[in-house]
């Protein structure tokens, strides 16, 4: 297929054209937003280095849901900042948690929105890591019953399908475990199979009031320069029983997405990440790009890439365009 005998840009002069032959469509369906829930009422903080995103109160929440459901997005994933934090990060599966609170009142208001919740103890803990800390090292294997007690009480409260964040070794066979022992075989796992170390998490853990008060978090989530321990972390998730496998962030692992996706039959889901939004939006303010054409051609490229679902804060700014 040469030129002159093939002209590539015969199909590309018009929009019918190229609408007839667009590879990769994305929809309102292939979006989950998440939102960072706080006590009090009435409460709407500003996340500064997360524009047009808050801290939210339970009925400013209920509210900002009630606008993702009527603008077709199917599921919202939710982020506790609790009242107090302890070493064992007890307000991650107390029965009456801010996320408990949070499923509860929303669906109760809004019974076909699907809500995930995302399970992991760094929001809850004083010491800001993903589980128990003994000296300077986080116990992977204390941290599993705790894991599986805060999805468990996610899923009690009504949540639809839980989602573990925490990067612990044999988290997902615990948790489903447990699910199944309480009568709650139904409610799927969303893994963050694949979650790497990155340096794009920064606006998060000041939305999350997450970031560890000590160290890092380099012994349990994966090293950046990886890529077939992806494929074996993935692998070891989908044995152990999950039904969606994550990879996060996503734009820096493209490549990732499109290998976990080529190696796997189960729905691939991508992160698009606090620090990935935050620098469209940046470049936004500062008038250097088009910053709905930016997050457009972004959000199709990681569907492109190999994604079902795109986790991604552009979710309703995203589905006002695809909606028309």
């Amino acid at each position: 297929m040469l030129f002159p005998d093939y002209r590539p840009r015969r199909l590309r002069q018009n929009e019918a054209f190229r609408r007839m032959i667009r590879e990769t469509r994305l929809t309102v369906d292939d979006m989950i937003l998440p939102l960072f829930v706080i006590g009090g009422k009435g409460v709407k903080n500003p996340i500064p280095s997360m524009p047009g995103h808050y801290q939210l109160s339970t009925d400013n929440l209920v509210k900002t849901a009630q606008e993702a459901y009527r603008l077709g997005l199917p599921a919202i994933i939710l982020f506790g900042l609790p009242e107090k934090k302890d070493p064992l990060g007890t307000q991650a599966y107390a029965k009456n948690g801010i996320i408990q609170k949070a499923v509860r009142e929303i669906k109760d208001k809004l019974p076909d929105l699907m809500v995930i919740t995302d399970v992991c103890l760094c929001e809850y803990t004083d010491h800001g890591h993903c589980g128990i800390v003994e000296g300077n090292t986080v116990d992977n294997d204390a941290t599993l019953d705790l894991l599986a007690r805060t999805a468990l009480s996610h899923a009690q409260a009504g949540a639809d399908m839980v989602a573990p964040s925490d990067m612990m070794d044999g988290r997902v066979t615990e948790i489903r475990n447990l699910l199944d022992e309480n009568n709650l075989s139904h409610v799927p796992i969303m893994s963050y199979a694949v979650k790497y170390c990155s340096a794009y998490y920064g606006p998060f853990r000041e939305a999350a009031d997450s970031a560890p008060k000590f160290g890092d978090r380099r012994t349990y989530q994966m090293d950046p320069a990886n890529a077939l321990e992806a494929i074996r972390e993935a692998a070891m998730d989908v044995e152990e029983g999950a039904d969606i496998l994550m990879v996060k962030p996503a734009l820096p692992y493209l490549d990732i997405i499109c290998r976990v996706r080529e190696e796997f039959d189960l729905p691939i889901a991508a992160y698009n990440v606090s620090g990935e939004f935050a620098m469209i939006k940046a470049a936004e303010k500062m008038g250097w790009i088009d910053g709905k054409r930016v997050m457009m051609e972004t959000l199709t490229g990681i569907k492109r890439a190999g994604a079902d679902i795109i986790l991604t804060y552009f979710a309703m700014e995203a589905a006002e365009i695809l909606n028309g």
